[in-house]
């Protein structure tokens, strides 16, 4: 974490750490390491750091098993509603999560590896999810492997939560 130009290790031991996002509320901070197939959840203080006890950091905890979803958890970001919307690499598809980390919807692309959702546009009601086609023998660039995706979800009531500044003074 940065906190005043100065960065401190939090935790250690990730391969592929990725999907870091906050609870609108700050409340919570969540990720994964794509290879455990889980994403955590980290009750964070009201400055933003992870809560202590005895001077240590408490442990983060399961938040949603991905194990058995097909793909593993990638890129992430909250909706307006709190809910995450995580990239499941190799799956083809981008899943809701509600707020107990259980999938309530998901978006299916053409490609297999989908790997950061974010919103934008007018409203924030457009998805775009980047893709990849690293590790591809063949990458079907016809299909959209290594592309940008844009999908209109305003029809479906969806839109983004706008990302909060990053303060590092």
């Amino acid at each position: 974490m940065v906190d005043r130009g100065e960065l401190t290790r939090v935790l250690e031991g990730l391969s592929i750490p990725n999907a870091l996002c906050f609870s609108p509320d700050g409340r919570f901070a969540y990720f994964t390491d794509t290879v455990s197939g889980q994403v955590m959840r980290w009750q964070l203080d009201a400055d933003g750091w992870p809560l202590t006890s005895a001077g240590e950091y408490n442990a983060p905890e399961v938040w949603a098993d991905l194990r058995d979803a097909g793909g593993g958890p990638d890129g992430a970001v909250i909706d307006a509603d709190g809910h995450m919307w995580i990239a499941l690499w190799g799956a083809g598809r981008v899943a809701r999560l509600d707020h107990d980390g259980k999938e309530i919807a998901h978006v299916a692309l053409p490609v297999s590896q989908p790997s950061c959702p974010l919103f934008g546009g007018e409203g924030l009601s457009t998805l775009y999810i980047t893709t990849a086609h690293e590790g591809m023998a063949t990458p079907d660039h016809a299909a959209g492997d290594g592309d940008l995706f844009a999908l209109d979800l305003s029809a479906h009531g969806f839109k983004g939560l706008a990302e909060p500044p990053l303060v590092l003074g």
